[in-house]
């Protein structure tokens, strides 16, 4: 996906849920790259918080938010706004506030939802910011956990268990704009009547009421009325995506929650950044430069040679010197067909594998030959195989192959496969080309 802003300013007044203080809330486009930011228009010199440092991110002893600082500047309770923006896929906008929360409207974010809409959504130049989850994080307090799992898409399934009938619930979503707009936009904050006085206690929830909260009484809501049987997982839903937009950026992944609040989503999102961090550091060291016209996408790859999922095991070719010698990568993630039955408990890539992926990068090399376009290439040979080590999920196979030998109908190459620079796989392969 393209980045996206909004198409115009937008303006929202109201209270902050926790605070009570009135706030003139002005959402206001921004360019590619810019990211989500936040300004505190009524402090000295309009101080600015960016999103993407976790040292800004903090939540409140009590747990019922979570807020972002720059200094002396502080927004509280930024959840509902982001998450809104998350869940429309909104990556570039600035956030302008004359106070210190966001207004909190009917307890939801359907009202930021409408407005965004209502005002329009414009691609940017620019792809998308998304980080895929490369390896499984978990964490868990006091009989809370939440955890996040490789997939190939934003998926949350969240189980609430609080202390009343009413209020054991489960709800499970793909993340999508669609879905977010229609299924987690209107589910509004929810507590306890004791709940509700020991936070008035506290000095938040000043702004609440039994219109924007929820409020379960021993025999339901009071005064009002559910919009949804599993409202309240769905509202936890709503928490959890605004939490993790405090990375500035989207995710892949499915995020499983067993009663997880604020401070735990928080904990997850930064391990999050701690992942991301780690493998972009393994991608700046290891990741072969491609040179520009010498590089095959996958569906330069599928132009070439016939194999398709499950078994087509090149992502990119980055450079390639015709009928002599390629540079390709395969990044392996844990949602490869061949985990589900080769140590699904411990996956480790087949080596056999490996060999086919040298094997797919040889065939590309070779048949774009113009003798032998439009061919076949067959494995005839593999020869002084070594395997050095396991090649496990989130890892990238850079493949290198030299064709050593190439007559009309056979060839011969020696290959080897690499991770963060140590040889996974090398042989010498034999191929014959047919129709």
């Amino acid at each position: 996906m393209k980045q996206r802003t909004i198409a115009k300013e937008i303006v929202i007044e109201g209270k902050g849920l926790h605070t009570g203080h009135p706030v003139r809330l002005v959402l206001k486009p921004a360019q590619a790259n810019e990211g989500i930011t936040f300004a505190r228009v009524d402090l000295p010199d309009e101080p600015v918080i960016k999103l993407g440092n976790m040292s800004s991110v903090f939540g409140g002893d009590a747990g019922r938010f979570s807020a972002i600082k720059n200094g002396n500047a502080v927004v509280y309770t930024v959840e509902h706004l982001l998450s809104a923006l998350a869940g429309l896929c909104i990556d570039n906008i600035i956030v302008e506030l004359n106070n210190d929360e966001p207004a909190g409207l009917d307890g939801s974010s359907v009202g930021y939802v409408k407005a965004i809409k209502e005002a329009g959504i414009i691609e940017l130049e620019g792809e998308q910011h998304v980080f895929e989850v490369r390896e499984t994080i978990s964490v868990s307090h006091k009989g809370a956990c939440v955890m996040i799992v490789p997939a190939d898409e934003y998926k949350v399934s969240y189980a609430l268990e609080y202390p009343h009938p009413m209020l054991r619930q489960s709800f499970t979503t793909v993340v999508n704009e669609d879905i977010y707009e229609k299924e987690i936009a209107p589910c509004r904050t929810f507590c306890l009547t004791e709940e509700a006085e020991a936070i008035r206690a506290k000095g938040l929830g000043v702004g609440a009421t039994y219109d924007n909260t929820l409020v379960y009484g021993p025999d339901g809501v009071i005064q009002n009325k559910l919009r949804f049987p599993d409202e309240s997982a769905r509202h936890k839903t709503m928490d959890l995506i605004g939490d993790l937009y405090l990375l500035g950026f989207q995710i892949k992944g499915h995020v499983f929650a067993f009663k997880s609040g604020h401070a735990l989503n928080r904990e997850l999102l930064k391990r999050i950044a701690e992942q991301k961090t780690k493998f972009e550091a393994k991608r700046a060291q290891f990741t072969v430069e491609a040179k520009p016209g010498m590089a095959l996408d996958v569906r330069g790859i599928m132009d070439i040679i016939p194999h398709r999922y499950p078994f087509l095991l090149v992502d990119r070719v980055l450079e390639m010197e015709i009928g002599k010698r390629a540079v390709a990568i395969k990044n392996v993630t844990m949602n490869e067909a061949f985990f589900q039955g080769h140590f699904p408990v411990k996956p480790v890539m087949p080596g056999v594998l490996m060999l086919e992926a040298m094997a797919q990068v040889t065939a590309v090399t070779l048949l774009s030959t113009p003798a032998l376009l439009g061919k076949i290439g067959f494995y005839m040979s593999a020869d002084e195989v070594k395997f050095r080590r396991v090649v496990e999920p989130g890892d990238q196979l850079v493949i290198e192959i030299e064709v050593t030998k190439s007559r009309s109908r056979i060839a011969q190459a020696k290959g080897v496969c690499k991770v963060e620079g140590q040889v996974a796989c090398e042989a010498v392969m034999g191929f014959a080309f047919g129709e």
